[in-house]
């Protein structure tokens, strides 16, 4: 004879081992979606180099750039939205790799299809590029996009501008 409880266990457990299968489907569904589920970059590079100046003992670079990128193949049906920055990436002989965010956007899932491409011209950067010395006067620097997959449930992960398609610019070697 089954007493309520009896059944009770069996409900709550039935349930708890639905929900456990779901989250391993879930799991297994989100393999690969970092290879298969990027932004297509057309276009990012500098439109017009404003000023470099010394401020402070530091170097200061204000710039604005083009950028043209379809979000949309990024989007499946757990990423709940993407941040995407425009990172510039410098070398100096005190440090080897020097990268800073010069331009960031948040594109959530919800806004619509043509919301989710940025198709802009002479974008200027809401963060100035700033060396933490003299070092910006006459180095290469690059300038790639970056994008951070945030789901709904899951792990964070990022993706970035394939290597070969990154554009780069000299910073002049006199202040201006």
């Amino acid at each position: 004879m089954n007493t309520i409880w009896v059944r009770l266990n069996a409900v709550v457990f039935f349930g708890l081992s639905a929900l456990l299968g779901f989250s391993v489907l879930a799991a297994i569904s989100k393999i690969g979606h970092a290879s298969r589920h990027k932004p297509v970059v057309r276009k990012l590079k500098l439109n017009k180099f404003r000023s470099l100046r010394s401020s402070g003992g530091v170097d200061k670079a204000l710039l604005s750039f083009d950028l043209d990128v379809d979000l949309n193949p990024a989007f499946h049906w757990n990423i709940k939205q993407l941040f995407v920055y425009v990172v510039a990436t410098y070398k100096t002989k005190k440090n080897p790799k020097n990268q800073i965010v010069l331009w960031d956007n948040i594109v959530e899932a919800t806004h619509p299809k043509n919301k989710k491409i940025i198709k802009q011209t002479n974008i200027p950067v809401k963060y100035a590029l700033i060396d933490q010395a003299n070092g910006l006067r006459g180095e290469d620097v690059e300038l790639q996009l970056v994008w951070d997959h945030m789901p709904l449930t899951g792990t964070l992960y990022m993706g970035e501008q394939e290597k070969s398609e990154v554009t780069s610019f000299t910073l002049p070697y006199e202040y201006r």
